[in-house]
């Protein structure tokens, strides 16, 4: 949504005397002064912001869409700040939130709190199914604020085939009568003196014994929502905030897109300062990391499995600071180097991020919360970026259709793809490359022309590259992870009849014998790692010929997947150049044999329609 300028307003006739006198001012009225003023637009219309903020302090919101509204601006005036009072101001009407909450909670509809996009604001509570690991961690972290909501629950049936495991006898009542309908009575006697049914029947789970990954799977089975009552706690958005050493106030006009420049962002930029937490403080920010998404109904497989001793914090400027971690081994991808983010503006949470690295190519996620688009979000884009430039090595990276809008209305709506395209971002699919061009051509020659949703979704169908000054151009354009898993798969079924276990023994055996190595004495997490490489370093063509330099090389790249960090993973990868090649070559393969397929395919249609 973009706002007015704020011009208009000081380009208005009436004085601030006459403008202060205009009686009734409608809550709709308001709101929409306090949006339009919300970004910096100078002495006057600060001025006019702090009348605003003082008369809306004053009023009582009658409404679930209008209190709302007015909590998303004053979190965006919060992070935001254009002088030290109006900060304060903001934070002071913040902490009313439960108050004002409770007093309309009996004369408003309530639903409209629970929305994934506004959901966790103080005095509220929502439902949601969350996996096992949240789960433990809510009943562990909030054990008087979680339960199990019982009402709409519909997986009955399995519920009555995992309940036996933990209750004895119980397979009689629930042949013999419907359990449900004495399902409290039955929880309330076999949880005995636990605090709530949630907590016994986790830590029932947690003395399965099955393998964790088994355990989560059948608690998972279940799905059970967990309601969390959120009260005044420094978990709601309201209130979570990180400390900060210093506040950046924006005294001049936001950065637009564009003030932005990718390339200028990529080139020879001066590092971010960059500084490693302790442990402690790095289990601290994961537990504020999950907070920040499970009031928002997320999860992500960073949060839930981060890290503590890996998480780096890098000061972007303008208050902006982003935090990066990575993932135990026993979490870690195959060959992918994994690593989150989480993105403070003086102090509060804006958004998140993944980065998903091979060699310098980066698959990069990031998403801004809905309440902070309107700031300054392509320069935060710039510098998440250019942080996965300095500390993963990245020069390409790649954006996930998804992002761009594919499977995802919201992405179309917000025209994503020009977002992207607008920063460098090209696509690599040459036939939506020549629809770009078209549709570029349309805006700059027809006045007010809007491209499509339609052809929005054909645009967002592809994947989109920015290629840093320094990368090489084109390397990785017909590049997917998929065909890796494509080509590995393709061999599995053709050699060892579909089983995967049999691969992996035979491409460690071939793979070792071809680097002349033995894994006897590695550990565990390293065998692993090799057992993963082998698949594909299996389908290197003459691994056995090449110098025992590059094979050395190798060797050290597979152990470091194991390591304590993977980035020094990423930095022995990035300088093995003929690892690089064949990896590159093999995940190139199905796409390019995919177009040729379908130039094929048009040709025959052709040919046939002619005759």
């Amino acid at each position: 949504m973009s706002c007015l300028p704020i011009f208009l307003y000081a380009a208005a006739p009436k004085s601030d005397r006459e403008c202060n006198s205009v009686p009734h001012t409608s809550p709709e009225q308001l709101l929409d002064r306090l949006d339009e003023l919300k970004r910096p637009g100078g002495a006057r219309a600060r001025a006019r912001l702090q009348r605003a903020l003082a008369e809306a302090a004053r009023r009582d919101f009658d409404d679930a869409a209008s209190l709302i509204r007015f909590h998303e601006i004053l979190l965006f005036l919060r992070a935001y700040p254009q002088q030290p009072d109006l900060l304060r101001r903001a934070e002071t009407i913040l902490s009313s939130f439960k108050r004002r909450v409770d007093r309309l909670r009996d004369a408003a509809d309530f639903f409209e709190f629970a929305e994934p996009e506004v959901s966790g604001i103080a005095g509220t509570s929502f439902s949601a199914v969350f996996g096992y690991d949240i789960a433990r961690w809510l009943a562990a972290r909030f054990p008087s604020r979680v339960r199990i909501e019982w009402e709409g629950y519909e997986d009955k049936g399995q519920l009555a085939a995992v309940l036996p495991r933990f209750i004895p006898l119980l397979e009689e009542e629930a042949y013999v009568e419907n359990f449900f309908a004495h399902r409290d009575e039955l929880l309330r006697a076999a949880k005995g003196d636990e605090r709530s049914e949630l907590a016994w029947l986790l830590r029932r789970f947690e003395r399965l014994r099955l393998p964790r990954a088994d355990v989560a799977a059948l608690y998972d089975s279940l799905r059970l929502a967990v309601l969390w009552k959120l009260g005044n706690s420094a978990a709601t958005r309201t209130r979570m905030r990180h400390r900060v050493r210093r506040i950046f106030y924006h005294d001049a006009p936001l950065l637009a897109r564009r003030d932005v420049s990718l390339a200028r962002e990529l080139a020879d930029s001066p590092p971010l300062p960059v500084e490693k937490l302790s442990r402690a403080e790095g289990q601290k920010l994961l537990d504020m990391g999950r907070e920040t998404m499970a009031v928002r109904y997320r999860e992500l497989h960073g949060f839930t499995y981060g890290d503590p001793r890996t998480v780096r914090r890098a000061d972007a400027g303008r208050g902006v600071e982003i935090f990066l971690w990575g993932v135990p081994m026993r979490r870690r991808l195959p060959t992918l180097a994994y690593h989150a983010v989480l993105i403070f503006k003086n102090g509060v949470p804006c958004g998140y991020a993944e980065a998903l690295t091979l060699f310098e190519r980066v698959e990069a996620g990031l998403n801004l919360f809905y309440t902070f688009r309107e700031g300054e979000s392509a320069w935060v884009y710039a510098r998440v970026l250019r942080l996965f430039k300095q500390m993963l090595g990245a020069r390409v990276f790649s954006i996930d259709p998804y992002q761009l809008g594919s499977l995802n209305e919201e992405g179309i709506a917000s025209g994503a793809f020009w977002f992207y395209r607008k920063l460098g971002f090209r696509p690599v699919v040459p036939r939506l490359a020549r629809l770009t061009a078209r549709e570029e051509h349309k805006v700059a020659t027809r006045t007010g022309y809007r491209t499509t949703a339609r052809t929005l979704r054909e645009l967002a169908s592809g994947h989109v590259l920015y290629e840093a000054p320094d990368s090489q151009p084109g390397a990785w354009d017909a590049f997917h992870i998929r065909n890796l898993v494509a080509a590995v798969a393709r061999r599995t079924a053709r050699l060892y009849g579909g089983d995967p276990e049999r691969a992996r023994r035979a491409c460690v055996e071939k793979v070792s014998d071809a680097l002349g190595i033995s894994a006897a004495r590695w550990n565990d997490d390293e065998r692993r790692a090799l057992e993963n490489f082998s698949l594909l370093l299996a389908l290197v063509p003459n691994l056995s010929r090449w110098t025992e330099e590059e094979k050395s090389a190798v060797v050290r790249i597979i152990r470091a997947k194991a390591g304590a960090d993977e980035l020094a993973y990423l930095r022995l990868l990035q300088k093995h150049q003929r690892l690089r090649r064949e990896i590159i070559r093999i995940g190139a393969a199905g796409s390019r044999s995919r177009r040729r397929g379908r130039r094929q395919g048009q040709e025959a249609e052709a040919g046939s329609s002619s005759s």
